[in-house]
């Protein structure tokens, strides 16, 4: 069995990313950079992730591949919604904000038929009795 390390496989997609070229084993028009604040470190925390568009919003998902607790990430942006999304070549401050209720309902069908992946990911955090977070990012004025 290959372990994976996370954070190196984390730290090389960022720096591929950043360069501008190909990313290695990723489709670099579907990924975003999205950077929070580490909520023990207060210190910036970037994490490379794929995201989805719908209209003009631009979300990601807090799967954690149906891990039974939330992404570190999603944790962070929970304690303070200032983020930094590095997306389409461009840079911007953003709010994270989750969905809820009916917005988020209609969105996750539409995630599922776009990435049927997700529905086991939602049925391994549904034994753990976690929902699994959407997220947008809201760019800031």
């Amino acid at each position: 069995m290959t372990v994976v390390d996370v954070r190196e496989t984390n730290r090389r997609v960022i720096e591929q990313f950043r360069a501008g070229g190909e990313v290695e084993g990723m489709h670099r028009e579907r990924l975003v950079l999205l950077t929070t604040t580490g909520r023990r470190s207060g210190e910036p925390r970037t994490v490379p992730m794929m995201y989805h568009r719908d209209g003009d919003r631009l979300l990601v998902v807090a799967s954690n591949i149906g891990a039974p607790r939330h992404p570190d990430w999603y944790l962070n942006l929970a304690e303070d919604s200032r983020v930094k999304v590095e997306v389409d070549g461009r840079e911007f401050e953003a709010e994270a904000l989750p969905l809820l209720g009916a917005d988020y309902v209609r969105t996750w069908i539409e995630l599922e038929k776009h990435y049927p992946f997700l529905a086991d990911h939602q049925a391994k955090a549904r034994q753990a009795k976690r929902v699994i977070p959407i997220v947008e990012l809201s760019e800031e004025d």
